[in-house]
């Protein structure tokens, strides 16, 4: 089992604890804040809930969470030993050197500073890295990697394991990359407020309603090549770079960082979004975002490929009551509906995953259908026995009740929990040429395997089975 050592647990280090704890690490946290524990437990209440809903197959156990009194307590037999404390630079050269006497020497030594380079932090001679994360860390992939070439490349393997997308500065200096442009958007928001342009929420529904939602998918550049059409970036810029010159912004400025303007974004703010507790914005922000990530995922961009690409390595359940398990998941906040309850069409999605996923077990698979063969889906039955939650761990277990010629005959079994079975979702399938659309004889290896399955099923029980017009009423068909 590998082990994360957490030192500072605010809300970024409440975050790292819960990103490498739901991937299965142990995590040990050191914090004297006395009220530490119980501010990592409310960032992992929002984890639990949030990260496991990014994916259609379940994450590996939860590792074994630990608090501790002593630096070198937490930090003793640590892989990766995570400094989290306050963005004071006195502060860090105090911690690191005691982190550092206390990890072993293979341990991968983390700064979340989110402005200070590797030579500031490392100037008493200590060996950490930069691994700066974005809040929430338990949801956004990106961590910016400086400094030692050999850790960070290290450190690049570990981090991509739990989901994470490790970006390697090429060089240091200050704020890294990400800070730089959100210090720049940052300046120039100040300014439009303090000059009475914009409001608080004006400038957040400028970027949340337009440009915000094309950087999600498709970053800046990307965005402005599309904005040069078929000519591409290099029209872009010849049509707009003279605007650079331009007096658009107030970069180079910085507004008197005093009380009055405080107060009056402080105002605003509270004008804004006073009304919902700062938990309740979290959650907000998270739901949000799993569901754009989500989104994403389909076409494989940006944060949704990092999560496709690291649900493929997450290992497969195996079998429960003789039966493969094809799907396993924790059931999303999307998936529910005004009665608190899921929705009636994603049982049938949760049962399309565990089709899927039997017909890559049979050899029917991504390349398979790349080849031009496939099975299509053409009768489904569903029973619906018990409600399922956003938050309940769903099991899905699936039979072969017939798999002769171009059918293919399945019984999924829907298990919330451990024990009860929510519903069953029984399937008919017909193989098909891609290319003409009509039925066709699957190949000899995949109806082979599926003969295997055929067999190792027969004689099983399916109460509730043979729903389809011409089959029995019950028992495998």
């Amino acid at each position: 089992m590998s082990k994360a050592a957490i030192i500072g647990g605010g809300v970024i280090g409440g975050g790292w604890a819960a990103r490498f704890l739901l991937n299965g690490w142990d995590v040990a946290v050191f914090d004297p804040d006395s009220q530490a524990e119980r501010k990592i437990g409310e960032v992992l209440t929002n984890a639990r809930r949030a990260l496991p809903a990014l994916y259609d197959r379940a994450l590996p156990p939860e590792g074994r969470l630990t608090f501790h009194a002593d630096l070198a307590d937490a930090a003793a037999g640590a892989d990766w030993v995570q400094e989290s404390v306050p963005e004071t630079l006195s502060l860090k050269h105090r911690i690191l050197p005691a982190i550092q006497q206390a990890a072993g020497p293979e341990a991968v030594i983390g700064s979340s500073t989110s402005g200070f380079k590797p030579s500031e932090l490392n100037a008493s001679g200590t060996r950490a890295i930069v691994a700066h994360p974005f809040n929430p860390v338990y949801l956004l992939p990106l961590v910016e990697l400086v400094g030692d070439p050999a850790t960070c490349a290290k450190a690049a393997d570990i981090l991509r394991a739990i989901g994470m997308y490790p970006l390697v500065v090429r060089k240091e200096i200050d704020a890294h990359i990400a800070d730089r442009l959100l210090e720049a958007v940052w300046r120039e928001a100040l300014w439009l407020v303090k000059d009475g342009i914009a409001t608080t929420a004006e400038i957040d529904e400028s970027i949340r309603m337009g440009f915000g939602i094309r950087w999600a998918q498709m970053g800046l550049f990307e965005t402005y090549r599309i904005a040069g059409g078929e000519a591409g970036m290099a029209h872009f810029m010849a049509q707009f770079g003279p605007a650079l010159s331009w007096p658009w912004t107030k970069l180079t400025d910085v507004p008197d960082f005093n009380d009055d303007l405080v107060d009056l974004i402080a105002s605003q703010s509270d004008i804004q979004s006073g009304h919902l507790s700062i938990r309740d914005l979290e959650r907000l922000r998270d739901d949000n975002v799993v569901g754009i990530i989500r989104a994403l995922r389909r076409m494989g961009s940006g944060a949704g490929g990092v999560v496709r690409a690291h649900e493929e390595t997450l290992a497969d359940i195996g079998e429960r009551d003789g039966l493969p398990v094809t799907a396993t998941r924790q059931v999303p906040i999307s998936w529910t509906d005004y009665n608190g309850h899921m929705n009636e069409a994603h049982y049938l999605e949760a049962a399309s995953l565990a089709t899927d996923r039997f017909m890559e077990m049979i050899g029917a698979d991504a390349a398979y259908v790349a080849s031009g063969r496939s099975y299509f889906t053409v009768e489904n039955h569903i029973r619906y026995l018990d409600e399922i939650h956003a938050g309940d761990r769903l099991t899905i277990t699936t039979q072969v009740l017939a798999g002769k010629g171009k059918r293919l005959h399945l019984f999924h079994r829907l298990w919330r929990g451990d024990d009860a079975l929510a519903a069953t979702v029984e399937t008919m399938l017909i193989h098909t040429d891609l290319s003409t659309r009509r039925s066709s004889e699957p190949e000899g290896a995949v109806s082979e395997s599926l003969s295997g399955w055929v067999a190792s099923h027969a004689g099983l029980e399916a109460e509730g089975a043979g729903r389809f017009v011409g089959q029995p009423a019950t028992g495998p068909t």
